[in-house]
């Protein structure tokens, strides 16, 4: 657990080398970033993606990041890393856990960058006692859109841009590096899953336990819940426990949500737990057919991962094929339902009871979310001391005779406003601009992208996010 801070690159490479490494490669990006032509589009050439706003392909050069992968180091004596802003979780947790510490907020897909998750929202069952991922990091380097590489953090001359990163989706600039807090981990996590029947007992017990981390007087260190349908809900508490009766393995044949109702209790080792829902991209899986007895025992285990399932999205919506199937079988055509939506708890359950009625997804995701930070971060106003709840749907929903894709989506997103709420931006938006700028805090986006992005060279969130430029 303890000794000198190590680099966990998969390469035998001193700390020094690798701060004299990352400095070369620092030297490398701006080059070619002041290479680009003026009005050229920028983005970055990355080999995954967990977004779900779709672009026709670009034959624009790309931002060539990939040195930018390696965790540089992690310190166990101060519970912290060094990390580059390329490196997945997956990589940042084999390198944390090694020391027995693992981040304070770890999205639940593997490939989900750390500089992805700051610059935009990542949300784990860790969130309601750790609030969101930006939330751990102490200080960030940032490429900015004039072509500066700034040090940015809560007590520097940058602190504005450090409050106004998350949630700019790269508009502002990227993540070069970034110093993060870890926490400390034990072996193994033990399940609770408790059953409810009504949303609002479900919506009373997640403020409670929020508020106490504790349930029925046994300490909770994870809270995440999924919803079957109206009467069946179920909150999963994790703790960390030393030792474990028996083990459960969700990484082939077994299918994890579908042991949320059928036990009571379960054990998972740690990093099995972190990983729980990246083996079937949650549930969605079974819409690739997946969870199928026969394709599971033939598809190679190697390949039951959130990146392969979202490559092959990817390439359906890229050729319509799904849409085609629809046509040949005489089924009306599908929107897209793909969303996060934060909403105070004690809206919950007029929420759950909207989506239920209008929209129509099972199962739904829940995860409890309390800031952990006062200070706030103006581009994802939420409100300190308020516990929300985070609610996760992905799937397509038919479309009812005449009605026009998008319409479901502005529905969810008038509904959120109503109650309160605000939504994630990593999947399509349907917001006029003037909607979209009072959700979003358009005053402070503004200022910031006229002293760091002052001549445009990196895209408009409205435009980013809502026109899909």
């Amino acid at each position: 657990m303890g000794g000198e801070p190590q680099v966990s690159s998969g390469e035998n490479v001193r700390p020094g080398q690798a701060d004299q490494a990352h400095d070369q490669a620092v030297t490398r990006l701006r080059a070619q970033y002041a290479a680009l032509p003026p009005r050229a589009p920028v983005r970055l050439a990355k080999p995954t993606s967990n977004l779900f706003r779709f672009r026709a392909p670009s034959d624009a050069p790309g931002l060539d990041v990939s040195r930018f992968n390696r965790v540089l180091r992690v310190d166990p004596k101060a519970r912290t890393a060094d990390v580059q802003g390329m490196v997945t979780y997956e990589q940042l947790v084999d390198a944390t856990l090694r020391h027995g510490l693992m981040p304070l907020v770890v999205p639940q897909l593997k490939t989900i960058t750390l500089g992805g998750a700051v610059a935009g929202l990542g949300i784990e069952s860790s969130s309601f006692r750790n609030g969101l991922p930006h939330e751990s990091v102490r200080e960030m380097e940032i490429l900015t859109g004039d072509g500066r590489v700034v040090l940015a953090g809560p007590d520097t001359e940058h602190h504005e841009l450090f409050r106004g990163f998350p949630n700019s989706y790269g508009t502002l600039g990227y993540a070069l590096r970034l110093r993060i807090d870890l926490q400390p981990v034990r072996p193994y996590v033990r399940l609770r899953h408790v059953p409810f029947h009504t949303a609002q007992d479900c919506a009373t017990a997640i403020a409670e336990i929020s508020e106490s981390r504790q349930y029925q007087g046994q300490p909770v260190d994870f809270i995440d819940g999924t919803v079957f349908g109206r009467n069946s809900l179920y909150l999963t508490l994790g703790d960390f426990v030393d030792i474990a009766p028996t083990v459960s393995d969700y990484t082939g044949n077994h299918i994890y949500y579908r042991s949320i109702p059928d036990k009571s209790t379960d054990y998972l080792r740690v990093r099995d737990y972190l990983w729980r829902w990246d083996t079937d991209w949650f549930w969605c899986s079974r819409a690739l057919g997946v969870q199928h007895p026969v394709v599971r025992r033939l598809w190679p285990r190697q390949y039951l991962r959130s990146d392969v399932y979202r490559r092959l999205v990817a390439m359906d919506r890229r050729y319509r094929l799904s849409d085609r199937v629809r046509r040949l079988r005489g089924l009306p055509p599908a929107e897209p339902v793909i969303q996060d939506v934060e909403i105070p708890v004690e809206r919950l359950p007029e929420f759950l009871d909207f989506f239920h009625r209008d929209i129509g997804i099972s199962p739904i995701w829940l995860c409890p979310l309390r800031l952990r930070d006062d200070g706030g971060w103006p581009l994802y106003p939420l409100e300190p001391d308020t516990t929300y709840v985070n609610v996760g749907f992905w799937a397509n929903v038919p479309l009812r005779r005449g009605e026009p894709v998008g319409s479901r989506n502005r529905a969810i997103e008038r509904k959120v406003a109503e109650l309160g709420g605000h939504k994630s931006l990593y999947s399509d938006s349907y917001y006029t601009a003037e909607d979209f700028w009072r959700h979003y805090n358009g005053e402070a986006y503004r200022s910031l992208k006229q002293h760091y992005d002052p001549r445009g060279r990196l895209p408009d969130l409205y435009a980013k996010c809502v026109r899909a430029q």
